[in-house]
């Protein structure tokens, strides 16, 4: 992968990136609150809400090395098991993309490094299959598009150990882009994968984030590397704000207790994006999420089991133009609204719901799964 001219420049001094302290007084901040937890017999990987309903569904590894597929729906203040099953590959990885909504197909990602597509109504063989689609584990998947006008094709993107990127459309077999290392460059294992900028038909970026703190921006297309930089610690999430309109902001989150806020609207030649960076969890920030109903809400989840929410707020003026000409993006402020250690251990997953605000369920590695009620939300 041949590098982009506009690499941004390393991490700041410890000094400028000090944990945000939340401003907001305790009785205007967002709560917590824990509508139920759940014990289960496997390592959960991921968890996602199924759409446009009170359900979600958790995937993970069992003891013997075998992949487990719960679906829970919530039943009063309890969440009750409707649906599970059991596969021959541990799960790593799930997604309801955009192109997968209207059918509620879940796509997963396997140890194997197998790529499967999964009505939940039958899960006795999957809708879609590419078995080998990477020749290690797929760390991460991510869906886009098939949404009617504008909506662009229905693709999927995984993300592997073998250091490909690689985009499936589920109406063809063999992947329509592959994204490899190139010849003669050391593989790195490439640890997530998100769509974004897919606001037309035409126009849609996919982000990769590397073990080695590499994240990189490839433009679907024109079939090139947009942008690149390094976070100086293994990226372990990206996201955009928003996958279905032009890129507005990055979060990367990352080993070593740090993330970073990208401002997306303005890529300067040389500098890159601009970004703020910050401290969080005093460990391995496992996820970043944004608030599907708001996009400049977002939370972490972190290696000590805690989460944490905060809200961006855009400078005065997003650009300046500098002395060569160019235009600069300015990063805007991040603010901690709440801060809550919820497991002994970490956080591997979160989702948020689409349907209804503040709802949202979470994946502990101390093999539970929780899912929280977070208050306020919609006044802020």
């Amino acid at each position: 992968m041949a590098a982009a001219a506009g690499t941004a420049p390393g991490p700041a001094s410890d000094a400028a990136i000090a944990e945000p302290k939340s401003t907001m007084l305790t009785t205007e901040a967002p709560q917590i609150i824990e509508h139920c937890q759940l014990s289960i017999t496997y390592s959960p990987t991921d968890i996602r809400w199924v759409p446009s309903s009170a359900r979600f569904v958790a995937i993970g590894e069992k003891p013997r090395g075998t992949g487990a597929l719960q679906v829970y729906e919530l039943d009063g203040g309890k969440a009750k098991l409707v649906h599970e099953c059991e596969k021959p590959a541990a799960f790593k990885c799930a997604t309801f993309g955009a192109s997968l909504v209207e059918d509620r197909h879940l796509a997963t990602g396997d140890y194997n490094g197998g790529l499967s597509v999964w009505d939940l109504n039958r899960t006795d063989a999957p809708v879609f299959a590419a078995p080998k689609a990477h020749s290690q584990i797929i760390n991460c998947v991510d869906g886009c598009g098939g949404l009617g006008i504008g909506g662009g094709a229905p693709e999927i993107a995984t993300c592997s150990r073998d250091g490909c990127v690689r985009i499936w459309d589920p109406r063809v077999p063999d992947p329509v882009v592959s994204l490899e290392p190139a010849d003669g460059e050391t593989a790195r294992d490439c640890w997530t994968v998100a769509f974004g900028n897919s606001y037309s038909d035409a126009e849609r970026c996919v982000l990769a984030g590397y073990d080695n703190g590499d994240v990189k921006l490839f433009d679907l297309r024109t079939n090139t590397l947009r942008w690149e930089t390094n976070c100086g610690n293994g990226v372990v999430n990206v996201e955009f704000d928003r996958k279905d309109i032009e890129m507005n902001k990055i979060v990367a989150t990352t080993l070593e207790s740090r993330f970073r806020v990208f401002d997306a609207r303005t890529l300067h030649p040389t500098e890159g994006f601009a970004f703020k960076e910050e401290r969080a969890h005093k460990s391995t920030i496992w996820r970043a999420r944004h608030l599907p109903q708001n996009r400049d809400l977002f939370a972490t989840t972190g290696g000590n089991g805690g989460l944490n929410l905060y809200r961006y707020s855009y400078p005065s003026k997003r650009t300046f133009k500098d002395e060569e000409g160019h235009y600069r993006g300015v990063a805007g402020s991040v603010e901690l609204l709440n801060s809550r250690v919820l497991s002994t251990q970490p956080m591997v997953s979160l989702d948020w719901s689409r349907d209804m605000i503040g709802l949202a369920c979470a994946a502990c590695l101390d093999q539970t799964l929780r899912v929280y009620i977070v208050t306020k939300l919609d006044k802020l």
